[in-house]
């Protein structure tokens, strides 16, 4: 179940889904005699890459999301929370790599939050979580490796590493610190489902988000305003988390 719904949400991000409307239209107008057809799935596939890889357009519809939550500047500032929990994100154990490099951008956006928000807790522990879904070694042990190289003592650092998801998390995490409030951090735009999925539990997660997307530019760069990857990735973003929480609706875990 778990590689069927990573397999059918990638046919529907937004390049695949394009490129499979704008293939299907070009093979009915050179390969048969509908014409109509091929002309609008053609344009149909070439519109949904062309304006959802328009960054004006992919930050207005992944602003909601990823602003639903506001980040926690000072943690100190949340009395008696010990606990930092931060969800995997993906990596790559490829030994001749920097750990750094090892780990996909967001995991790295989110652990250097997580090790932000526990140097302002008096005796705060770091729960890294992460099973090795598509890789041998556990995602956890990577950002735990990653968190001591960047100075964070071993003795602070606890390890998740049998998940596969974040329903899957929320479920192992709940068996370590059970109700205790923590600060979860995870990307702005999976913070929305992860809450949803820790409160299901009843646990006391408090958001911080981290690696948000749709930010706010201070001035003009004109390369926003053409179709580009990082467009696409910040839609992609949308309907990936879009469908996790219908799927999550749908199988009653939120």
């Amino acid at each position: 179940m778990f590689l069927a719904k990573k397999v059918i949400a990638s046919f529907l991000f937004p390049l695949p889904l394009g490129l499979l409307l704008l293939f299907l239209g070009l093979f009915l107008l050179w390969f048969t005699h509908r014409q109509s057809g091929g002309k609008l799935l053609a344009t149909l596939g070439a519109l949904l890459i062309a304006l959802l890889g328009y960054q004006p357009i992919s930050d207005r519809l992944l602003t909601p999301l990823e602003r639903a939550y506001p980040p926690v500047m000072n943690a100190a500032e949340y009395a008696g929370v010990r606990w930092v929990v931060v969800l995997g994100g993906g990596h790559v154990s490829e030994p001749d790599l920097p750990v750094t490099s090892r780990l996909a951008e967001n995991s790295v956006v989110r652990l250097a939050e997580g090790i932000r928000l526990l140097r302002q807790i008096p005796d705060g522990r770091l729960l890294l979580s992460g099973g090795g879904a598509f890789d041998p070694v556990p995602h956890a042990k990577v950002l735990a490796e990653c968190a001591e190289a960047l100075g964070v003592a071993p003795e602070v650092i606890r390890l998740q590493t049998r998940s596969k998801d974040t329903k899957d998390e929320a479920r192992e995490i709940f068996k370590m610190i059970g109700k205790e409030p923590f600060f979860l951090v995870t990307s702005a735009s999976h913070m929305p489902r992860a809450v949803a999925l820790f409160k299901k539990l009843g646990m006391k997660p408090i958001p911080a988000p981290t690696g948000h997307l749709a930010k706010r530019p201070r001035g003009r760069n004109p390369q926003r305003y053409f179709p580009s990857p990082e467009g696409l990735h910040k839609s992609q973003r949308l309907v990936y988390e879009t469908l996790g929480m219908i799927w999550a609706k749908f199988r009653g875990q939120i």
